[in-house]
């Protein structure tokens, strides 16, 4: 008996690791200290002498059942993205700079070209965010998963001047919100997809004229970075007053986490065409509008709350990192809360 008849090889370990490197170092800052390998990653903080009070922010997250539908159609080269953009987003919100990125990996059973495929999405969610990848692990767990499964996490440190972060506290009545367009469905409600739409390759390979793809190519759309529009408005001279991730809870939990008491936004539905995806699943799964709002984000990934003369400047902010952005509504005085109307 060895490790390897107990159902952990070492060897493929060795082998993921090497797969890997390539994707991992094209992600590299000039902060990060020492190669690719060490039992911890090392990062310079030499940046933080310009700043009057230097803050980390974190984020950690992973990819939630969406991790099923990259298994049924044997696509694992974008779930990385999704890993990523779960967490930078949350630390771009506030105000921060990702720095660097670790992640960790569960399978049943170490199959190299697979981990390195999925560490290739990682990298890329990694350099579309600016942030290293510098560290991770691979866990083998026999018995625990079945073997051809996983499950992906991560987690993402960035830095922020105190005086620059996103808190909310400044909302006034009056302030305008704009929203980022979401690729999809992104990472959160695969547990309501799923019920919704039959988890078969059939179904999955299905092609919708009004999706203009197939179901599943629709449904596994890596999660939007906004890292690079959100510091293109600051570099516009805009300041971002509230900033909110639309992600599990859809608009009605996450746009009141980004309000101060007393202040109320008001959204218009009608600011924006919803994504055919989530007209599809509505109708396929007969679910009540409130319950698509509350579950999903429903075409908008990403809302900010700017001062009304910042927001055409806002508008071309975003334009000009490659997003698209729409007017959805603005700030009311009373009970801190979300209307949508």
């Amino acid at each position: 008996m060895d490790y390897k008849n107990a159902g952990v090889d070492i060897e493929a370990g060795y082998q993921s690791v090497e797969l890997m490197k390539k994707y991992v170092k094209e992600t590299m800052r000039p902060e990060v200290l020492g190669g690719i390998g060490g039992f911890s990653g090392a990062f310079s903080l030499d940046k933080i002498k310009n700043m009057e009070k230097p803050t980390l922010v974190s984020g950690t997250d992973g990819c939630g059942t969406k991790v099923k539908l990259a298994f049924l159609l044997d696509k694992h080269d974008t779930i990385g993205i999704d890993c990523v953009a779960m967490c930078v987003n949350d630390i771009a919100c506030a105000g921060g700079e990702p720095l660097f990125f670790l992640d960790y990996i569960a399978c049943g059973k170490n199959y190299p070209e697979k981990i390195a495929t999925i560490v290739k999405g990682v990298a890329d969610g990694c350099i579309q965010s600016g942030a290293a990848l510098i560290g991770g692990e691979t866990a083998e767990h026999p018995g625990l998963m079945p073997e051809d499964e996983y499950d992906l996490a991560g987690f993402a440190v960035g830095l922020v001047d105190e005086k620059d972060l996103i808190t909310g506290k400044d909302v006034k009545e009056g302030d305008i919100l704009i929203g980022m367009a979401s690729s999809g469905v992104h990472s959160n409600g695969f547990s309501l997809v799923r019920k919704v739409f039959e988890m078969t390759k059939e179904s999955l390979n299905t092609y919708y004229d009004e999706l203009g793809t197939t179901l599943g190519e629709a449904l596994i759309a890596p999660t939007k970075i906004y890292v690079k529009a959100l510091r293109s408005i600051k570099e516009a001279g805009v300041t971002v007053k509230a900033c909110s991730h639309i992600t599990g809870g859809g608009f009605y939990e996450n746009i009141p986490r980004m309000l101060p008491d007393g202040m109320h936004a008001m959204i218009k539905k009608d600011s924006y065409e919803v994504p055919a995806i989530f007209k599809l699943m509505q109708k396929t799964g007969n679910l009540e509008e409130k319950m698509m709002y509350n579950t999903f984000n429903m075409g908008i990934g990403m809302i900010v709350a700017v001062a009304p003369d910042d927001a055409d400047k806002t508008m071309e902010a975003i334009k000009a990192a490659g997003e698209t952005p729409y007017v959805v509504g603005e700030i009311k005085a009373g009970e801190k809360g979300v209307t949508l109307c």
